[in-house]
């Protein structure tokens, strides 16, 4: 049997402290090293599946883009589609709108003649037919309403004066218009039957000579009295007469404000069929009368047609 001596078995009790931890350290670091690969082979797989993954959706979303893409040019066709089918449909309805239109504009016109013709028909002509000279009115022609003028209307306190009833509101309404301005305004003298007429040319005629008479008063029949829409105003101040009545302020009110209420002068300075009658005035309604005030024109200067397209507004 050998004896191992002591001091060799006394050496390796003091290598002992320093072999088993360098054991234990290299162990542990080995294990650390296996885990560590394994977790790398880990994370590797799962790098390679996420890998796998994103493509999958990515391919996935390039499908869905390129569909939806598709559908979204199948829409875009629909719409366009549809817009024509549309813009077609409104150009039909716009047809027929025009249709209905010109078929409303028809009847609508149609319907304003048929009120006009029912106008014209409720309006006698004569009233604005040129006399003086010109038409004739026969011994029978009457108007077909007359209405009396109130005593605070008229110059005289005894003689009745009658005015047409269609226009005595307007004459009435020019009356108070005038009072209210400062103005006496007075009707002299208005509607004349024909034989009324008749005697007072007879009487001129005696007194002045018949050549004068003519000058100032028509014949019986054609005198603008007979209508029952002509009238001479008279003012205060005048006694009576009419010499001077131009010169007064209620003859400028007329002729600033007459035609408001449908009046024009008949005889102004320089016509051709009697002197100058500031005083005598005569109904051809507002719209008429208006037209000629402000193009400066005189009953008498129009043509006859065109002053009968006045008839149907004689009394708007």
């Amino acid at each position: 049997m050998t004896m191992i001596r002591p001091e060799h078995g006394e050496h390796k009790r003091h290598l002992l402290p320093f072999i088993v931890p360098s054991i234990i350290t290299f162990t542990i670091l080995g294990s650390m090293v296996v885990y560590g690969f394994i977790q790398i082979t880990k994370l590797n797989k799962n790098v390679l599946s996420l890998q796998s993954d994103l493509a999958s959706t990515t391919l996935a979303l390039t499908q869905n883009t390129h569909q939806i893409s598709q559908k979204f040019t199948d829409l875009n066709n629909q719409t366009a589609g549809l817009s024509s089918t549309l813009t077609s449909a409104q150009q039909n309805i716009d047809a027929v709108k025009n249709q209905v239109g010109g078929v409303a504009q028809a009847v609508g016109t149609m319907s304003g003649t048929v009120g006009t013709l029912e106008k014209l028909a409720k309006v006698d002509p004569q009233l604005l037919k040129k006399y003086s000279k010109v038409y004739f009115m026969n011994d029978n022609y009457v108007p077909p309403h007359l209405t009396v003028i109130p005593p605070e209307y008229t110059f005289s306190e005894t003689k009745q004066e009658q005015f047409l009833s269609e226009a005595y509101p307007y004459l009435k309404n020019l009356l108070d218009s005038a009072k209210a301005n400062g103005q006496t305004l007075y009707v002299k003298s208005a509607y004349r039957s024909f034989q009324e007429q008749k005697s007072l040319k007879s009487a001129y005629s005696v007194t002045y000579g018949a050549g004068t008479a003519n000058a100032f008063s028509a014949d019986q029949g054609y005198s603008e009295h007979q209508l029952g829409t002509t009238l001479d105003f008279m003012t205060s101040g005048l006694g009576g007469s009419f010499t001077g009545f131009d010169k007064t302020q209620s003859y400028i009110w007329l002729q600033e404000n007459a035609h408001r209420y449908g009046f024009v002068l008949s005889y102004p300075k320089g016509n051709s069929y009697y002197i100058y009658e500031p005083w005598h005035w005569r109904y051809v309604g507002v719209k008429l009368a208006t037209y000629l005030h402000d193009s400066n024109l005189f009953f008498y200067n129009l043509d006859q047609r065109d002053i009968d397209t006045f008839l149907v507004n004689l009394f708007d």
